[in-house]
């Protein structure tokens, strides 16, 4: 089955890293994938909220807004798309994401379509 797992973490904290902090960072994230695996379908790091932009449709009017569309403590900073046999193994991969020390990761499982 696949399993969304979104990696959710305060932004602020990151873009307060210093390079080395940064590189460190980077390199735990390619451990994981190296660890994880063929398990990994995909996966992408997003741009920060400042770069979103939130669409929302109101009696047939399209509405753009800059920003992320909560004020959270925590925003999606990135995902991966993963195989995993069930909940569980998708729990056990989703727990190995660096990200899940200072945040939280949202474990989806996928609809086929």
């Amino acid at each position: 089955m696949r399993y969304a797992l979104l990696i959710c973490t305060d932004e602020s904290a990151e873009m307060a890293m210093s390079p080395e902090e940064g590189q460190a960072q980077y390199a735990k994230y390619m451990t994981f994938q190296e660890e994880v695996g063929a398990a990994i379908l995909n996966g992408a790091r997003l741009r920060p909220t400042t770069d979103a932009t939130t669409v929302r449709v109101r009696d047939g009017e399209v509405l753009a807004s800059d920003g992320p569309f909560a004020e959270t403590k925590e925003q999606m900073g990135g995902f991966y798309l993963v195989e995993a046999k069930d909940l569980d193994e998708a729990i056990d991969i989703a727990s190995k994401i660096p990200g899940a020390q200072q945040g939280s990761i949202e474990v989806r499982p996928i609809w086929d379509m």
